[in-house]
C-alpha cells in the first residue's frame, strides 16, 4: 500500500503526545505509591492493582477498539479514548480510593485506543514514511515511560499529591487540542476497496483471528510483554537478593529502561530491508537471553549487572519497536494493522498481567534462579517466533 490518506498538519505531534499518553498516566503510578499510601491510606495489598488494571483493560479492550475503528474510523475512534483517558486522570485527582481506582479503569481505556490505532494510522497516512513515523512513536512512548516514574516521584516530594496529578496530566488536555484537526480527516473501513490496477477488491481477506501467522505475531508480542513487565516488575528484588542495596537495584531498572531508547529508532530505521529485521530479531534474542544469564550469575558485581541490564534494554527496546513493525509490514491496509494489533494486543496484555504474578509466586516458591531459567526459555521462544514471521511477507500469505 503507497495511496497516503489525507491528514491533518498536526497528526504527528498528535501521535507523539498520543504515544506519551499511552505510558505516562501508568508509568507515573509506582512513583506516587508512598504518597498514595500517607494520604489515601492505599492498603500496600491495593497498590499493585495500579498498573494491573490497565493491562488487563488492554487485554480486555484492544479488539473491541479496532472493531470500533473500522465503524467510526481511527480518527474519532482515538479522540473518545483520548477524552475517556482525560476524565479519568482528572478524575484520581481526587483524593478517595474509589476516584483512583475508577479513574485508573478509565484511564487504561482511554491509553488503549492509541495502542491499538496508531500503527494503523502510521500505516494509512505514511506509506512511504513508515519507519520515521514509527520512530517518533515509539521513542515518544519509551522515553516519557522511562522518565514517568521518577519524575512523578520528584515532584510529588516538593508537590501537594493531587497537585503532582493534575500537573502530570496536563499533556491529556493538550493532546485533545492538537487531536482535534484530525476528525476533519477521520477514515472509516470501506465496505468494498477496489485496486486502481485490476480492480480487484482489496478490503478485507477475513478476520485476522483465523490466519495462522496472526497468532505467531500475538505470541511474539506477548511474550516480549510477558517478559518485559514481569522483569520489570521483579527484578529490582532479584538484585536485593544478590546483595545490591534497594537504591543500587532501583537505579539498575532504570538502565535497562533507558537503555531500549537507541531502539526505537535502530529498528525502524533498518526494518525497510531484511537483512536490518533479521539483524534486529537477533539482537531480541542475544539482549533477553545474554541479559537475563548475565543477571542470573553476576553475583554482587555492579558492572557486570550494569551490562546486563543494558543488555535487556536492547533486546526489550528492539522487541516492542519490531512487534510494531510487524503489524505495519505484515498488513495490507490500516484497518487490517489495527486488527491485527488489537488481536496481538489483547493476548499479550492478557500474559503481561498474568507475568508478574506467576514470577511472584514462583520466586517465593522456588527462589529466583528458576524463575530467571523460565525468563530465558519465553525468550528464546520470543526469537523463535519472530524468526518465523520473518519468513513470511504477509500473515495472508
Amino acid at each position: 500500500m503507497t495511496t497516503t490518506h489525507q491528514h491533518s498538519r498536526y497528526l504527528t505531534l498528535g501521535m507523539m503526545l498520543a504515544a506519551t499518553n499511552m505510558r505516562l498516566p501508568i508509568t507515573m503510578m509506582p512513583g506516587l505509591i508512598s504518597s498514595l499510601k500517607r494520604t489515601l491510606g492505599l492498603p500496600s495489598s491495593m497498590a499493585g492493582l495500579l498498573t494491573t488494571i490497565p493491562l488487563l483493560t488492554f487485554a480486555i479492550m484492544s479488539p473491541l477498539i479496532a472493531h470500533w475503528g473500522r465503524r467510526f474510523g481511527n480518527e474519532l475512534t482515538i479522540y473518545i479514548m483520548l477524552i475517556f483517558l482525560a476524565v479519568g486522570s482528572y478524575l484520581r485527582v481526587i483524593p478517595t480510593i474509589a476516584a483512583l481506582f475508577i479513574g485508573t479503569l478509565l484511564v487504561g481505556i482511554g491509553a488503549d485506543g492509541g495502542n491499538v490505532l496508531i500503527p494503523a494510522i502510521i500505516k494509512d497516512n505514511f506509506p512511504t514514511k513508515i519507519p520515521i513515523a514509527t520512530s517518533q512513536y515509539t521513542l515518544s512512548m519509551l522515553l516519557v515511560g522511562s522518565l514517568g516514574t521518577g519524575l512523578s516521584g520528584v515532584l510529588a516530594a516538593h508537590w501537594s499529591l493531587p497537585l503532582t496529578m493534575a500537573v502530570l496530566s496536563v499533556i491529556g488536555l493538550i493532546n485533545l487540542v492538537v487531536w482535534l484537526p484530525n476528525l476533519k480527516y477521520n477514515h472509516r473501513a470501506p465496505t468494498v476497496a477496489m485496486t486502481a490496477s485490476d480492480g480487484q477488491s482489496t478490503a478485507t481477506h477475513g478476520s485476522v483471528w483465523r490466519r495462522p501467522l496472526a497468532w505467531v505475531v500475538t505470541a511474539f508480542f506477548g511474550l516480549q510483554a510477558l517478559v518485559y513487565y514481569s522483569l520489570l516488575t521483579w527484578l529490582p528484588t532479584v538484585f536485593v537478593a544478590h546483595g545490591f542495596s534497594l537504591i543500587v537495584a532501583g537505579n539498575l531498572v532504570t538502565i535497562m529502561q533507558l537503555s531500549g531508547l537507541p531502539m526505537s529508532y535502530l529498528v525502524p530505521a533498518t526494518s525497510g530491508h531484511r537483512r536490518g529485521v533479521l539483524a534486529m530479531i537477533m539482537v531480541v534474542g542475544v539482549g533477553f537471553i545474554a541479559g537475563i544469564g548475565g543477571i542470573l550469575f553476576c553475583g554482587t558485581s555492579f558492572w557486570v549487572a550494569a551490562l546486563s541490564c543494558v543488555l535487556l534494554g536492547l533486546g526489550s527496546g528492539a522487541a516492542f519497536s519490531l512487534a510494531v513493525v510487524f503489524f505495519t509490514q505484515k498488513t495490507t491496509n490500516g484497518f487490517e494493522t489495527a486488527d491485527l494489533s488489537g488481536m496481538a494486543q489483547s493476548a499479550g496484555y492478557l500474559l503481561a498481567a498474568v507475568g508478574p504474578v506467576l514470577f511472584g509466586w514462583l520466586g517465593g516458591q522456588l527462589g529466583w534462579g528458576p524463575v530467571l531459567w523460565l525468563a530465558i526459555i519465553f525468550s528464546a521462544l520470543l526469537a523463535l517466533s519472530g524468526s518465523v514471521i520473518f519468513q513470511h511477507a504477509t500473515i495472508y500469505e
